[in-house]
């Protein structure tokens, strides 16, 4: 009988193989079968369904199929019952540890609470209300200082109006503002009415480029947009966060230049400030609706700029204006800003946190 093992017939009682079924049902029938029937299905001896008959042991006799029933029926429960107590156990384990954590995180939660003054570290805003009602709190709290970027071209009035009573709340306080712009916003007469009204409460710089919207409250709240639509923005109040924002503000700070200055000449006749900036740009690699997004213009009056760039340099194809700017020492203007994450770079300028 070597070579008919159980690895030949892998199982049980419950569900026999062809060949055992048939043996099986015949001896069920007749009452015994030749010992020389069941040498295919060794199954069926291993598995006690077939035992040798006492009175003559060539034949095999069936164990009763209420027998082989019950015995089943006795595995089955046993399978069940020992599952039932692993899951009992694996339950008991995993609430155990469940409520660690719940303790672990009760305690993160009230140490953090307690460091940030009862401010979450990063909220999330959705929705135009709920992010002016969190600026308008902020600006209710707001004793020292506020620090803002607002990156685009020329401040629209709906732009500059929308907060202007937060604005005015600041001023009547005493609170020092420091706002961040593109060159670009010098160009608009809403942003010198709103300077000319805030008088001394405010002074305003410009850059080439800014980072995306971004507004500081005393150093310890910050609002950033957390959508390209600007209708999601993100509360922030981890002293990390806050500390990296105000380090990048300051650091654009010092680069810009006061709204009240003009812009230094670019040393080449012909050449504007804009159009020095956008030829660094353009020997960066970068495409016109890129340059234009990141300097707040628009497209169309990008590609009047490129034109007139080209013909100052004598250029007559693209290849050949980055040449030009190459030697005419135009490519290196966008290296002086400094480095900042990518999440940071210009964006929509219809911020719901514009001011």
């Amino acid at each position: 009988m070597a070579g008919h093992g159980t690895d030949e017939h892998p199982h049980g009682a419950d569900r026999l193989c062809d060949a055992g079924d048939r043996v099986y049902s015949r001896a069920v029938r007749r009452g015994r079968v030749p010992r020389t029937d069941a040498e295919p299905v060794p199954c069926l001896l291993e598995l006690a369904l077939l035992h040798p008959d006492p009175d003559d042991m060539d034949w095999l006799v069936p164990t009763a199929p209420q027998e082989v029933m019950t015995r089943l029926l006795r595995g089955v429960y046993d399978e069940v019952s020992e599952s039932h107590r692993r899951v009992g156990s694996a339950v008991a384990a995993f609430e155990w540890y469940a409520g660690l954590g719940r303790r672990i995180q009760a305690s993160a939660m009230a140490s953090a609470s307690a460091s940030l003054e009862g401010g979450a570290a990063i909220r999330v805003l959705d929705g135009l209300s709920r992010i002016q009602a969190a600026m308008d709190d902020a600006t209710e709290a707001c004793t020292g200082e506020v620090l803002t970027v607002q990156p685009g071209g020329i401040r629209r009035e709906p732009e500059l109006t929308e907060g202007l009573h937060r604005a005015v709340a600041l001023r009547s306080r005493g609170v020092r503002m420091r706002d961040l712009y593109t060159h670009v916003a010098r160009h608009g007469q809403g942003l010198l009415n709103y300077l000319e009204l805030m008088g001394d409460a405010v002074e305003a710089r410009t850059l080439d480029e800014v980072v995306d919207r971004l507004i500081l409250f005393d150093r310890t709240v910050a609002f950033i947009p957390a959508n390209a639509d600007h209708t999601m923005a993100l509360e922030l109040r981890h002293p990390a966060l806050i500390e990296y924002f105000v380090t990048v503000f300051d650091r654009l700070w010092r680069l810009a230049i006061p709204v009240a200055a003009a812009l230094p000449d670019t040393g080449i006749e012909g050449i504007s400030h804009r159009e020095q900036s956008i030829a660094a740009l353009l020997a960066d690699g970068h495409q016109d609706a890129v340059i234009a997004e990141r300097l707040g213009i628009s497209v169309r009056t990008c590609r009047a700029h490129i034109a007139r760039l080209s013909e100052t340099l004598g250029a007559a194809s693209r290849t050949q204006l980055g040449v030009r700017i190459a030697q005419a020492g135009l490519d290196g203007v966008s290296s002086r800003l400094p480095d900042v994450p990518a999440q940071l770079t210009p964006a929509d300028r219809e911020s719901p946190t514009a001011r």
